[in-house]
């Protein structure tokens, strides 16, 4: 069981960003924390991060690159035990399996697949954080301003 009070606090403002679907701006939190993280953790968050990317390439229409990254975020997930940092890797990767179904089983990138809403993958923790930081406090000035 991870201890409520060490998650890291880009790790928990990557996550509410991604539950806002502001999946490219979770990806560049992720990224901050994944460039100081050693193994085991980097991989894990450098699965995250490909997901959001994903994701991202998704609701964009860059169907081919979302497909892909979806297999490679999920190479480096799977390894990762369930809970992993409070993460049920198993359930949000039924989540994101839901998610991406109708384009994996008739990828086609030449026909138009959109993302359902409904579907999106919401990444919850157990433990829960005592409390959630401000994400833009990790957004640099340019991504702040999207979010």
């Amino acid at each position: 069981m991870h201890p409520p009070d060490s998650y890291d606090p880009r790790y928990l403002a990557g996550i509410v960003l991604f539950n806002r679907a502001d999946y490219f701006e979770a990806h560049e939190v992720w990224e901050d924390l994944w460039m100081e993280t050693a193994a085991p953790q980097k991989k894990f968050y450098q699965g995250l991060i490909q997901a959001a990317v994903g994701l991202c390439h998704f609701c964009n229409g860059n169907l081919r690159g979302a497909v892909k990254l979806y297999h490679s975020s999920r190479d480096y997930m799977m390894p990762f035990d369930s809970p992993y940092l409070g993460l049920d890797n198993a359930a949000f990767w039924q989540d994101m399996e839901r998610c991406f179904a109708e384009l994996l089983a008739n990828p086609a990138f030449d026909r138009r697949v959109e993302i359902n809403d409904d579907l999106l993958p919401v990444i919850t923790l157990s433990p829960e954080p005592e409390s959630w930081p401000e994400p833009a406090d990790f957004l640099h000035d340019d991504e702040a301003d999207r979010a």
